[in-house]
């Protein structure tokens, strides 16, 4: 299939099959395309949470809405940002810019000020939203990987973060719950897999000047 017959073949899957795992070459590549995804200034101010654990899976189903996705799936990805982006986050990673390119400081010295300042000037409310916006882009880019390994997945935003932060303890880590991703395989039975796809015309949605 070329990617746009794989983008058709995926959809927010309903019903996973409990006993169908994904290999871990998938997860891998699920890591790596995490790791890979672009983000505002190469910052990456998210982290993703991996679940196999079937006991936890479960006991999360309640604060999930009782979805039963996240119990079913063969690994519930839990996309989280940082509660605070600090100026030795900004450090670390022109310090990483330095050791794997060999960028001298002084070139880097303006951007590294700059991107000091500009988080230094938001509030805490504005710097959250700011790396929620990354995690949306992480989003999207594992879900189209999702399509195109032959992955199923549902993006969840229907879900209790507090309580989400508090079961995994996510706070301790500086970090707070934003977004689900429930991956695995479809079930044969789930009969959303089967349904039309709704979308509008291209001509309503694209504007060529």
């Amino acid at each position: 299939m070329n990617i746009i017959d794989k983008l058709n073949w995926r959809y927010a899957t309903k019903k996973f099959n409990p006993e169908k795992t994904l290999t871990s070459k998938q997860v891998n590549t699920l890591k790596q395309a995490f790791n890979l995804t672009a983000t505002s200034y190469g910052l990456q101010p998210t982290k993703l949470l991996i679940i196999q654990n079937k006991a936890l899976k479960t006991a999360l189903v309640p604060h999930s809405y009782n979805q039963t996705q996240v119990q079913d799936a063969s690994h519930l990805l839990v996309i989280c940002i940082k509660e605070h982006v600090l100026k030795e986050d900004v450090n670390a990673f022109f310090n990483n810019i330095k050791t794997i390119r060999n960028t001298p400081e002084e070139i880097l010295a303006p951007y590294r000020e700059n991107l000091t300042s500009m988080l230094q000037n938001m509030t805490l409310e504005q710097q959250q939203q700011w790396s929620k916006n990354q995690a949306y882009i992480a989003l999207g880019n594992l879900m189209t990987v999702c399509a195109v390994e032959g992955i199923d997945a549902c993006p969840m935003e229907g879900f209790n973060p507090t309580a989400y932060n508090q079961a995994l303890n996510l706070k301790e880590k500086g970090l707070k719950s934003v977004l689900l991703l429930p991956v695995g395989h479809r079930a044969d039975d789930d009969m959303f897999a089967n349904f039309e796809k709704v979308r509008m015309t291209l001509n309503e949605t694209i504007i060529e000047l």
